[in-house]
């Protein structure tokens, strides 16, 4: 996700829905709590026919295991560095979900979350902000960040905790031991959770999830892993997954250039109920 900070950017048929104008009382949504007009998780989400993704690779590897094609549900995850979306095609191309990068330590927002949050509320896309995680700050501050720029919505989904060593950063190459990184996850965590009513998703990479999370750390937690060659099974053994990112260098009709591809651990059904079973 925000290696891409500093390394090079990674990069059917369904119900159609009609774009919201991106009125006032929308924009709002973005500063306040939820509202009487935001609308109800089975009226936005649930979508009954199944579809699968239009997608290529400006860059494809071959994937040991089960292909991400074989699965039904899918989504993008995006930041400042992703370049025009056309969401209201990319909604009708199959994509079925956005994680969209709000947050940096304890001040950084990413200047276009609001913009993104507010178009992918206008096609009805499910949609959760992730912080990506600085070792410079405090868990506290860095959750103070995420609350004053992420707001409660009736239909956003789980808050999301992205946690990756990034060695090249040009401000925090810290790589603090397990159990200092265990005890400030758990605090960011925590504090979330109680602020938004949700247990947030934990997104990690191989190299951070053989050091810090072996041995069962952080039980309890959905997770969303990132591996671009194999299977997650083969990478994290049998550590349970939510969501799988497959490819940084995905290509879909509606997005200019590289983007982030993942999968839903599961079919149509099981995503309906897990969509139901985790918006506020």
């Amino acid at each position: 996700m925000e290696r891409r900070s500093y390394r090079r950017p990674r990069q059917g048929s369904i119900r159609r829905w009609l774009a919201l104008p991106l009125t006032l009382a929308t924009i709002g949504l973005l500063t306040t709590a939820c509202t009487k007009s935001e609308f109800s998780p089975d009226e936005v989400f649930r979508v009954d026919s199944v579809h699968h993704l239009k997608y290529g690779d400006h860059d494809p590897v071959r994937i040991h295991g089960r292909q991400p094609k074989s699965f039904q549900v899918h989504g993008i995850d995006i930041s400042r560095h992703n370049k025009s979306i056309d969401w209201r095609r990319i909604r009708r191309e199959g994509v079925d979900f956005a994680f969209i990068k709000a947050t940096e330590g304890k001040d950084n927002v990413d200047r276009r979350f609001a913009e993104f949050w507010s178009a992918a509320r206008s096609v009805r896309m499910p949609r959760s902000a992730y912080h990506f995680y600085y070792f410079c700050a405090t868990p506290e501050d860095q959750a103070d960040n995420y609350i004053r720029t992420v707001p409660k919505s009736q239909t956003g989904l789980p808050p999301i905790l992205d946690v990756e060593w990034n060695p090249d950063s040009p401000t925090c190459k810290k790589r603090p031991p397990k159990a200092n990184v265990v005890n400030a996850l758990s605090r960011w965590l925590r504090k979330i959770e109680a602020h938004y009513g949700q247990k947030p998703i934990i997104y990690t990479t191989p190299d951070f999830y053989e050091e810090n999370f072996s041995g069962n750390a952080l039980p309890g937690y959905q997770y969303w892993l990132r591996s671009v060659k194999a299977e997650p099974k083969f990478i994290y053994g049998s550590r349970p997954w939510v969501f799988w990112q497959y490819t940084g260098t995905g290509s879909i009709p509606g997005i200019e250039g590289p983007v982030d591809i993942n999968a839903f651990h599961g079919n149509r059904t099981a995503w309906n109920k897990w969509l139901k079973n985790n918006t506020r």
